[in-house]
């Protein structure tokens, strides 16, 4: 299992983070975990199987998480050669399906016969569970965030990684992703701009103290708190392994 943080930003322009999207690489599975802004031509310039992602996994329909999933299909009817032919699955919380059907009414009918077959699998936010492949399950707990919002574990060889995607601090989230491989989960603000739909580093530590990944991966970063001392603040809360992922950072598990 390969995890790749293709995109560690957030709705704020940033010169080297795009928005959020992540792909995670299992034997024939290419799992998109959000699709934010910048993140198809971020894919590419990584050298990532972008013509090969199977599926899709969204968070939340907020834009910096979104803004690239049409592209991305656009890409894949006419940016290759020859087109897409195998089937993409989009799995989602419930709302999904219209989100499709609202991009449709923007982008054109295409999208809901892109000349692949295009599945949406909405999933219930709390305690689904999802086959995606032999060996390769997909669960969901929800987050606060928004309404929708939701956090996704993914297994597979033997492996976990818990991806919170926005979320505030929750101690039923951290319980839930306890244990795990890699807990990828945001850290958006510093205390001084705390609020309850995002983390900062110290919420960021104290999440991770309860659930105890064997490496916690920082990402969704706005530029405040990049000025900040983010490693020691996180430090405080949680003695493990903690990395501040950039676009294009990769961990093999």
């Amino acid at each position: 299992m390969r995890l790749t943080t293709v995109g560690t930003g957030t709705v704020a322009p940033h010169p080297s983070r795009v928005g959020a999207g992540h792909l995670l690489e299992t034997g024939p599975v290419r799992l998109l975990l959000d699709c934010g802004p910048g993140i198809t031509h971020r894919l590419a310039a990584l050298g990532l199987p972008w013509t090969a992602v199977t599926h899709v996994a969204l968070t939340h329909f907020h834009a910096d998480h979104i803004a690239d999933l049409a592209l991305l299909c656009y890409a894949f009817k006419y940016g290759q050669l020859p087109p897409r032919e195998a089937p993409l699955t989009v799995i989602g919380p419930p709302g999904t399906r219209d989100l499709l059907d609202r991009m449709a009414l923007l982008y054109g009918t295409w999208l809901h016969a892109p000349g692949y077959a295009l599945q949406v699998v909405e999933l219930e936010r709390t305690g689904a569970a999802l086959t995606v492949h032999e060996g390769v399950m997909v669960r969901t707990h929800p987050v606060p965030h928004t309404p929708e919002s939701m956090a996704y574990s993914i297994e597979a060889e033997e492996r976990r990684v818990v991806y919170t995607g926005d979320t505030g601090f929750d101690e039923a989230v951290a319980r839930w992703a306890q244990p795990c491989d890699v807990l990828l989960t945001e850290c958006s603000l510093p205390a001084s701009m705390a609020i309850p739909s995002h983390l900062t580093p110290q919420q960021a530590g104290a999440m991770a103290a309860i659930a105890r990944p064997t490496h916690l991966v920082l990402t969704h970063f706005y530029p405040p708190v990049e000025a900040i001392d983010i490693v020691s603040e996180v430090a405080a809360q949680f003695d493990g392994v903690v990395t501040l992922a950039t676009d294009g950072w990769s961990i093999d598990l």
